[in-house]
């Protein structure tokens, strides 16, 4: 009902225009945001400091601060300047909508002003306002009636604006000042829904080895505020959260142990916007911080199986983009938490998508792998080939992973087996392996050119 009452409200009172008193138009239309400076961090949490020159007199002044985030976190506003102090602060969120300003007025007289569509004559009246719930209900003079969404042209005029309901959001500090006269303060605050990811674009050339990787910062804004000429400062990390940053598809294969003259707070890198910048309300905006040429990449084929895992038909294998983040033989930097989204060029020059993946945040020097998507011509078939209990904690299980490869050149297949809890040996395989975790074997595994390779391994399970 709700929606209907707002579907209705732009005809009868936004849409005939609303006249609203002169220092409300002129509040509107200024931005009394002084010298503010941003500092993002990728949990969605920001921190606004905005320096502002105060008027005050001796003693108690209460000072509204118009332009602050719709967001804000109340209980984080401090208010810092010589010769003052807060005493007590308010935060005014209920804006001036056509909806709130009809809430408002329930139990009160309006103005109707309807127009004749034939003639253009106007006729008015006075109402008052019984409900505004899901529909405007109205009395005027001895009978009821509910406004509705008929085309017809109606318009409401308020005869004052309710106190309290503001064009945008406000807060009021009360504060005691030492002495009368412009005090530089600065009001800083925390506020969410103002946030900031990074994103990736690489270009890949399997033939050179190699990809184009360029870095951008994508900022948000859906605060309700509009940050002017803001200095901004990005963090990379997750400050009180933890947790990273949700579900990872590009591996991190070893973590980096190389660092930069790139500045840190804590444990966070700084990656400052190097001009200021506007950030809009409803605002997504794109900021290059990472351009590197020929950075060395390889393409593989992988292939991971859980314990037992056996498939009735074959499985693609996964395509998968290995880099490193090193300053020698790779990007050379951090990389911020973000989505890669890799390109390659087809036969006419042209860069085609191929696939995307997400990173956490990763060190310099890290040994990445970004699963691009399932490869087309390359599949594994996995089979339980046996298993035999040798006693109530001893088992041997025979296991055989056939890989093909319906592409005119040979390929190399990393077939791992999970799952190796325990004491687990293997006593026998057609190809040697790599132990390269406790619960995990690597194969490489070659397959010819329009061929197929059998890999066949029997595990010694003792529980």
């Amino acid at each position: 009902m709700r929606a209907y009452a707002m579907a209705c409200l732009p005809v009868v009172i936004a849409g005939a225009g609303l006249a609203f008193p002169a220092a409300a138009q002129d509040a509107a239309a200024a931005n009394a945001q002084g010298d503010v400076a941003v500092t993002i961090y990728n949990n969605g949490q920001s921190l606004v400091q905005d320096d502002r020159q105060l008027s005050v007199a001796a003693g108690r002044n209460r000072i509204e601060f118009p332009d602050v985030s719709a967001r804000i976190r109340p209980e984080t506003v401090t208010l810092s300047g010589p010769g003052i102090g807060i005493v007590e602060q308010n935060f005014d969120f209920d804006l001036l909508t056509p909806d709130k300003l009809m809430d408002k007025a329930v139990g009160q007289s309006i103005t109707l002003v309807r127009t004749n569509p034939a003639t253009g004559a106007e006729r008015t009246e006075r109402a008052k306002v019984l409900a505004a719930n899901g529909g405007i209900v109205l009395q005027i003079g001895e009978r009821i009636e509910v406004l509705r969404d008929d085309g017809l042209p109606v318009r409401a005029v308020f005869d004052r604006l309710p106190p309290n309901l503001r064009a945008r959001p406000t807060l009021s500090v009360t504060v005691d000042a030492a002495s009368a006269g412009t005090v530089p303060a600065r009001l800083a605050y925390l506020t969410p829904n103002l946030g900031w990811t990074a994103d990736y674009v690489a270009l890949f050339d399997a033939a050179k080895g190699a990809m184009d990787i360029q870095g951008w910062v994508t900022l948000t804004n859906s605060t309700g505020t509009t940050f002017s000429n803001a200095r901004t400062l990005l963090v990379a990390g997750n400050p009180g959260g933890g947790g990273g940053f949700g579900q990872m598809n590009g591996a991190m294969d070893s973590a980096g142990t190389e660092s930069n003259n790139r500045e840190r707070l804590g444990d966070y890198y700084l990656y400052p916007l190097a001009e200021r910048t506007t950030i809009a309300n409803a605002q997504q905006k794109q900021v290059s911080f990472l351009d590197v040429k020929s950075a060395p990449a390889r393409s593989t084929y992988e292939y991971v199986n859980g314990w037992l895992g056996s498939s009735t038909e074959p499985v693609s294998t996964a395509s998968v983009l290995r880099f490193s983040t090193s300053r020698q033989g790779g990007l050379g930097d951090q990389l911020p938490a973000g989505t890669i989204r890799v390109y390659m060029r087809d036969a006419r020059g042209d860069p085609q998508f191929i696939g995307e993946n997400q990173i956490g945040h990763t060190p310099m020097g890290s040994a990445m792998s970004l699963r691009t998507g399932d490869a087309f011509d390359v599949k594994v078939q996995t089979t339980v080939v046996s298993r035999t209990r040798k006693s109530d904690s001893r088992w041997i299980t025979k296991m055989k992973y056939s890989v093909t490869n319906a592409r005119p050149e040979q390929v190399t297949v990393l077939v791992a087996q999970d799952g190796l809890y325990g004491d687990v040996r293997i006593s026998d395989e057609s190809l040697k392996g790599e132990r390269v975790s406790a619960d995990r074997v690597e194969w490489q595994v070659p397959v010819p050119a329009n061929g197929k390779a059998d890999v066949t391994v029997t595990f010694d399970t003792r529980y």
